[in-house]
């Protein structure tokens, strides 16, 4: 049977089986993501039960808006999540990987609740963050769904920046960074000490970056050339690895093999396929018979 996988990044992945398609999620105004140095930002992170979209829920969000490199205010909110059939609204797996147990939630506001304090504070900022799509997806789908609102402000991802400005690092994840450039980053997987190793990984990536291309607009002519048009077919699949934290079992392409071609226009070739490898996907340099 034939399988086609087809992706964009307002709106994530599409799927063919044998001709037959099924839809991707469709996030109808959702922002871009755009690569830029902003003066004037708010960088976001959230805590999740899980990885899909949906199927699983916020527990936390945290933002701090800087203003010129300067923490001008901050945000944070615990999100009780659905409960399971066992009252229990975490898993151990979470509990043990956030520090945000059970007992927290039981008083933590809806997402309803939290969702319309969150973007009072959001306002019309761009969006900074590490991986951010993801943390964007999340609560497009959030507000959306518990608020009838669209979640519309554009978005610079740090990881998009990394994997750019420090190509020769195995892994791209925000420890691995935080290890580049010797960050401590003590409280892993809470929202604001997320946001605060984001910041201060986005402030070296940028410092890193004009040294490499020689301003901030080299970073981001570095980007129009390698995404638009231009052949970086020298990349083999093999060369490519994927982060296993960022697997998604449940993801239309994992565990598939998948081959690239043609013309990107949102990515370069490695960069797509490193994204293939990261949700789990195999990438082949060839279409075999």
């Amino acid at each position: 049977m034939n399988f086609t996988v087809s992706f964009d990044a307002a709106n994530g992945f599409s799927v063919s089986f044998g001709g037959s398609r099924l839809p991707a999620t469709k996030r109808p105004g959702k922002g871009k993501s755009i690569i830029a140095f902003p003066s004037e930002y708010c960088m976001i992170d959230i805590e999740t039960t899980g990885l899909s979209t949906r199927w699983d829920n916020i527990i936390e969000i945290g933002a701090i808006r800087y203003r010129d490199g300067v923490e001008i205010e901050r945000f944070q909110t615990l999100v009780q999540p659905p409960a399971y059939d066992d009252g229990t609204y975490v898993d151990a797996y979470i509990e043990t990987l956030t520090g945000i147990t059970n007992e927290m939630l039981a008083d933590a506001p809806t997402a309803a609740d939290a969702l319309p304090l969150f973007l009072d504070f959001l306002k019309n900022d761009i969006i900074l963050g590490y991986n951010v799509s993801f943390d964007v997806n999340f609560l497009y789908d959030a507000c959306e769904r518990c608020l009838g609102k669209v979640l519309s402000n554009d978005y610079v991802d740090a990881l998009r920046l990394a994997r750019k400005i420090c190509p020769d690092l195995p892994h791209h994840r925000l420890e691995d960074l935080d290890t580049h450039y010797a960050i401590n980053h003590q409280h892993a997987h809470r929202t604001i000490s997320d946001c605060e190793a984001t910041e201060q990984v986005y402030r070296k990536l940028l410092a890193d970056g004009i040294a490499k291309f020689g301003s901030e607009d080299g970073i981001i002519q570095a980007f129009r050339y390698s995404g638009h048009g231009n052949r970086t077919y020298g990349v083999k699949a093999a060369d490519i690895i994927g982060d296993e934290g960022k697997a998604q079992p449940d993801c239309p392409i994992y565990q598939r093999h998948c081959c690239i071609t043609g013309k990107l226009e949102l990515y370069t070739r490695k960069e797509a396929m490193q994204l293939i490898a990261d949700l789990g996907g195999i990438n082949d340099d060839g279409v075999t018979k």
